[in-house]
């Protein structure tokens, strides 16, 4: 169990601190000491070794279906899938709704989904497994495996480092940088350049700013680290162990599954179905895996701990473990009434949720979202995907986190008390509803993953 791991570093081995003379254009008017990623942190020293708690009283996972079958009645979102696992066991993987409302066809378990920047955990668990392997280590050099790679301060592009990238910490100023020449259907190759311009804001290592250009330059070191393509070796080394057997990379991939669903966007008329768009699926990394409900089952499985033949336990324990505060992540709605902290790790982020962790990721895309969250000391796993850009079911998963943890029941989604009772209704105005949380609303054409 995650709670019974001991402490972990993110590398074996400690380098020389350096100093680092910011950009003429950067932020920080003065030297900033650079703190290697091999120096010792001290993860988890201060969790007691501790048992998993069961799952509180009332915890009701046909109520929850209820509630997900009640989001689709009147097309008030086209469709979602929803999976629960718990100690190692699905509770529930389904679908709900429809996957096109011009051509309507029932979602179900096996109905694949855009998983847009929940795609940041595959990426950083393929990359712990090449750590893992000894083709990798946390703290690489980018620039030894991407010599193209470069930075406005060539002394700050030698220092980035493989944990950098997975924790948005490169150290530049502007979150999301060139996310808009991605959506205007820029080549990723031809963006990640112009990283070489973006202002500085720290020494890479020394602050947080979300990013997926950036994030996703640690495809091309897993190609050189291992000679296959980032899409293979995904397939290779998750997917296929795993089982999950519906998932995949690209827009290829989505569009050649045997049942999937398509986005949705809001018109004066409802929903409208569309194409999904190529651009994020440029990056991979960042925002490339499609999955169904099973898969996701598996997925949370395996990030719980349950399958230590594919990801070991140490593993997992470094990937969930918090490197850099990310306090912005503490707005409005649920995660201000709930999170006490929040921080990002490798492709998670990670919540003090009401005194307990949380490893959480959102991710939205033009006509999908998602929601992802493990709760260690719960050996609890939780997803849910939707086809459209409505905030709506984002109130579902604090309904879910709060009933596991005997929470007080607050209001988060509007339900009809009829389908699941009066102590569940919930109000659909959420921090995920906001256009600077999700990068999508019925207006905007694409959006930004998170």
């Amino acid at each position: 169990m995650l709670g019974l791991l001991l402490p972990l570093t993110l590398s074996s081995t400690a380098q020389t601190p350096q100093h680092w003379q910011p950009a003429a254009n950067a932020a920080t008017p003065t030297t900033t000491r650079y703190v290697s990623p091999a120096q010792p942190m001290a993860y988890r020293t201060n969790l007691a070794d501790q048992r998993v708690l069961p799952l509180a009283q009332g915890f009701d996972v046909t109520a929850f279906e209820n509630m997900a079958t009640a989001l689709t009645v009147g097309q008030r979102v086209p469709g979602l899938a929803m999976a629960i696992v718990q100690n190692g066991r699905v509770l529930s993987a389904r679908g709900y709704g429809v996957t096109d409302v011009t051509s309507p066809q029932a979602i179900d378990s096996h109905t694949v989904f855009r998983l847009a920047s929940l795609s940041k955990a595959f990426a950083g668990t393929m990359t712990g497994l090449l750590v893992n392997d000894g083709s990798l280590r946390w703290d690489s050099k980018v620039t030894d495996y991407v010599p193209s790679f470069n930075l406005s301060d060539p002394a700050a592009t030698q220092r980035v480092t493989v944990a950098d990238l997975l924790s948005h910490r490169v150290g530049l100023k502007s979150h999301n940088a060139f996310d808009r020449d991605i959506e205007a259907n820029g080549e990723y190759y031809g963006v990640s350049q112009k990283l070489a311009s973006a202002p500085l804001n720290c020494a890479p290592g020394q602050c947080y700013a979300y990013q997926n250009v950036a994030f996703s330059l640690i495809g091309d070191v897993v190609f050189a680290a291992t000679g296959s393509f980032y899409d293979q070796a995904v397939d290779r080394r998750i997917f296929k162990p795993l089982g999950m057997n519906d998932a995949s990379i690209g827009l290829t991939g989505i569009e050649s599954s045997s049942r999937w669903a398509r986005p949705h966007v809001r018109s004066r008329n409802g929903w409208v179905s569309l194409m999904p768009k190529p651009t994020y699926y440029r990056l991979p990394p960042a925002a490339g895996v499609n999955a169904s409900a099973s898969d996701m089952a598996q997925w949370l499985i395996a990030q719980t701990g349950h399958r230590p033949d594919v990801l070991p336990a140490p593993l997992l324990a470094t990937l969930h473990a918090p490197i850099i505060s990310t306090p912005g992540e503490m707005r409005s709605g649920w995660r201000r009434e709930r999170i006490h902290s929040a921080s990002y790790a490798l492709g998670w982020r990670v919540f003090d949720y009401a005194g307990q962790q949380v490893v959480f990721h959102a991710g939205a895309v033009q006509g999908y979202r998602g929601l992802v969250a493990l709760v260690p000391g719960r050996d609890l796993g939780i997803a849910i995907m939707w086809n459209s850009d409505s905030g709506l079911p984002s109130g579902m998963l604090p309904t879910i986190l709060d009933r596991a943890m005997g929470l007080p029941t607050q209001q988060w989604l509007d339900v009809p008390s009829s389908t699941i009772g009066n102590d569940l209704m919930l109000v659909e105005e959420s921090s995920d509803s906001q256009p600077n949380d999700s990068g999508s609303t019925a207006t905007k054409a694409s959006a930004a993953p998170r």
